[in-house]
């Protein structure tokens, strides 16, 4: 068992973008360790208005280091993911771009799978080429025609049923 929990986050904070790499015998006791809270956390705001009040600025996270979860097969599923979202091993670097953090309520269908709690949204440079790619190696792909103010929006799932959304951002305005 410990085996396969370190073989798993291995695999996905390598799949999904990690910003540091532990050795093996590191990766389970980091992921251990960083779950628990040493300490109640103040409330809401109180480190920026505490911060202010100091004349410090409050010190933020600096973007997402891996993203983990279950899987029924991770192999399998790391698999899947490189050969159709190109998220290479052993480290998948990522290029800039924003990262959107929001919270939903429970009962949202944004996350279009009520049984899952979770889904993720990977950005591309073209949403129809993408599309085609995955609907070309027998994935379904349902690409919302309308375009938002963020940009274009794509959804499937990965093998074991995992929603994705895929999210084309608009170019941004040049200035002449």
């Amino acid at each position: 068992m410990r085996f396969q929990r370190r073989q798993m986050l291995q695999t996905l904070s390598f799949a999904f973008g990690s910003s540091f790499i532990l050795g093996r015998d590191q990766l389970g006791f980091a992921a251990q360790i960083a779950a628990q809270p040493k300490a109640i956390p103040p409330p809401a705001g109180a480190a920026v208005r505490d911060g202010i009040a100091a004349g410090t600025e409050m010190e933020k996270v600096t973007g997402i280091g891996g993203f983990f979860f279950r899987a029924k097969d991770p192999k399998t599923l790391a698999v899947w993911y490189e050969q159709h979202l190109g998220i290479s091993k052993p480290a998948w670097e990522q290029e800039a771009g924003s990262t959107a953090f929001t919270p939903f309520p429970e009962t949202s269908k944004y996350i279009r799978d009520a049984c899952k709690s979770w889904m993720v949204n990977f950005r591309v440079q073209d949403l129809d080429k993408m599309a085609a790619q995955l609907q070309a190696a027998g994935i379904e792909v349902k690409v919302d025609p309308q375009s938002y103010p963020y940009g274009r929006f794509a959804h499937l799932h990965d093998p074991e049923g995992n929603p994705i959304e895929l999210w084309q951002p608009n170019a941004p305005a040049t200035k002449g």
